[in-house]
């Protein structure tokens, strides 16, 4: 059957009413209450139970989460620091007040280190 621009839809051997009865009823097929076989449980209309992840993504989500996730990152970086702060007093530099970056800091206790165990050899 040929389908013009000027032909009705009337003429169609399907109508729109049709249509949609075939996909409510696919729909309802679908999700219905009768049990699948080998499943003990009926699906429902509820949603689906979380993933693990799926919960983990929504509990991090709420502020009172994040307000202590921060917290705790901020007293971690003050220790941090503070274990910088008290290797840079022990290492020697001149002047002894400059001021060093954390990885010059490392580089420094690196050096120290060795020159202390070279003179432990000689």
């Amino acid at each position: 059957m040929m389908l013009s621009p000027d032909q009705p839809d009337s003429d169609l051997p399907w109508s729109q009413s049709d249509a949609e009865s075939v996909l409510n009823d696919i729909k309802v097929g679908c999700v219905s209450d009768e049990p699948i076989e080998g499943e003990g449980k009926s699906r429902s209309l509820a949603p689906q139970a979380l993933s693990r992840e799926e919960k983990r993504r929504r509990r991090r989500a709420t502020a009172k989460y994040r307000s202590a996730h921060a917290t705790r990152e901020r007293i971690r970086v003050e220790a941090f620091n503070v274990a910088f702060a008290e290797l840079r007093k022990l290492l020697p530099t001149l002047p002894p007040d400059k001021k060093l970056s954390k990885i010059e800091i490392l580089r420094l206790a690196i050096c120290y280190i060795s020159y202390l165990n070279h003179v432990l050899d000689v």
